[in-house]
């Protein structure tokens, strides 16, 4: 990697948006970085006459190849976000022997293994702990303190904004549309809220976390999603009734037969840590063999928290520039070498569930719904009787299950939305099931 002539470490910045203005600013302005050799030559941004606080305008430019393309820049940072121009960039940067810090989760999660295999081939570092959990170290400590693990269950929350809305749901009664507007206005919600509310960006983030753990390629393709967008105030009303809160979770385990990951809303018990994690705060718990459950929490969004990530693996590529010891590059997301196995599909899975449905109020109805059951081989746990319509001659019921197959709740689903005494099937959501003796 070149160095100037004083011994400084060039610094190529893509995107100076939210989270890139902070790490510019930071770059630009705070002594330890200073100390470190790093200096800010480029900053790659859409408008030039845009006024940025604490950046000197000099070094801002429109044109990419002013930073790809600089001999005096060995770390290129990306924040653009998005899929392209992003890759084709962190790309161009690798090729030409530049060493690459990121926080695109998309990027990272579609097109790992390749940026992988280009990082070992021009023996540069790919740095991304920020694409995962923003301020929380959730990679480092997945890589590096929980190596000597196994592990089996990787649980999280690493939405803010999904979080937000729930955790406002819940607190108000407010529907979700109306929880939705209100994270938009305080700003965590982006105008098309599509990737955080139908859980695309956790998809990425889970799809990163497995790969890592399992030294496996996951594509976000084989990780079910579901989002929150169907959560209305009864369930989460209900699911307090009945000791559970609601949350988006990201679950990935491993066992004898593959992996297999998930993204959905689940109930969870309140009496769980994950069940205490409000608002725009973010939760990552692992299980090892040997350290058993592990437990991170904190800011995993935000201009601050994704830039201490961002600046941290700057840092570490710096430190390890002038000690001549080489990279961990995340070139330790898995190429070549990566360990084949079976990516399960949902259908397996065996979990409870809860069940909302508006039915005809009257005798005879609750043994039909019972006969569906009973036809799909699946056990009810309890059958509760809510809400009530009189004027339409409704009521909400509330069923939850033992442990059931997924392909055989799926089906039941169905038979159930074809009784004539079941008005809609309103909600279905998994129960996430925890070992009462640890919380795990």
């Amino acid at each position: 990697m070149s160095k100037g002539a004083n011994g400084s470490i060039g610094v190529g910045l893509l995107g100076a948006g939210v989270v890139g203005s902070e790490v510019g600013r930071a770059l630009v302005g705070t002594s330890t970085f200073r100390d470190h050799g790093l200096d800010l030559r480029r900053v790659l941004v859409r408008d030039l006459s845009a006024k940025r606080d604490g950046i000197p305008p000099g070094i801002l430019t429109d044109d990419a190849e002013e930073v790809l393309g600089d001999s005096g820049i060995g770390v290129v940072v990306e924040v653009m976000g998005g899929e392209e121009p992003a890759r084709s960039y962190i790309m161009a940067a690798m090729s030409s022997g530049k060493h690459v810090v990121t926080a695109n989760k998309e990027v990272i999660a579609k097109h790992g293994d390749e940026l992988a295999r280009v990082a070992r081939a021009n023996n540069v570092g790919l740095s991304y702990e920020a694409s995962v959990g923003g301020g929380i170290p959730v990679l480092a400590v997945l890589q590096d303190s929980l190596g000597a693990n196994r592990i089996d269950t990787i649980r999280a929350i690493i939405n803010g904004t999904t979080n937000y809305i729930l955790t406002s749901m819940d607190e108000s009664g407010a529907a979700f549309a109306e929880a939705l507007a209100e994270a938009q206005q305080l700003g965590y919600a982006e105008a098309d809220p599509t990737a955080d509310v139908e859980a695309h960006d956790p998809v990425f983030k889970l799809a990163i976390l497995s790969r890592l753990a399992w030294d496996v390629s996951v594509s976000p393709a084989n990780v079910y999603r579901s989002g929150i967008s169907n959560i209305g105030a009864k369930d989460l009303r209900y699911a307090r009734e009945l000791g559970f809160k609601i949350k988006l979770l990201a679950i990935a385990t491993s066992d004898a037969d593959g992996i297999r990951c998930r993204v959905h809303p689940a109930l969870v018990p309140i009496d769980v840590p994950m069940a205490s994690v409000n608002g725009v705060l973010n939760a990552v718990e692992f299980n090892g063999d040997l350290v058993g459950p592990l437990w991170l929490q904190g800011r995993g969004a935000g201009a601050g928290p994704t830039a201490s990530a961002v600046l941290g693996d700057v840092l570490r590529l710096a430190r390890q520039v002038r000690s001549g010891n080489g990279f961990a590059s995340a070139s330790e997301l898995p190429g070549d070498c990566a360990v084949e196995r079976e990516i399960l599909s949902i259908d397996g899975l065996e979990v409870c569930y809860y069940v909302r449905l508006s039915a005809v109020d009257r005798s005879g109805v609750l043994a039909k719904i019972a006969d569906v059951f009973g036809e799909t081989e699946i056990s009810i746990a309890s059958v509760i009787q809510k809400d009530s319509d009189d004027e339409r001659g409704l009521a909400d019921l509330v069923i939850t299950t033992h442990p059931a197959v997924e392909s055989r709740m799926q089906t039941a689903a169905e038979r159930l939305r074809e009784l004539d005494v079941v008005s809609s099937l309103d909600n279905l959501i998994r129960i996430e099931q925890y070992d009462s003796s640890t919380g795990t």
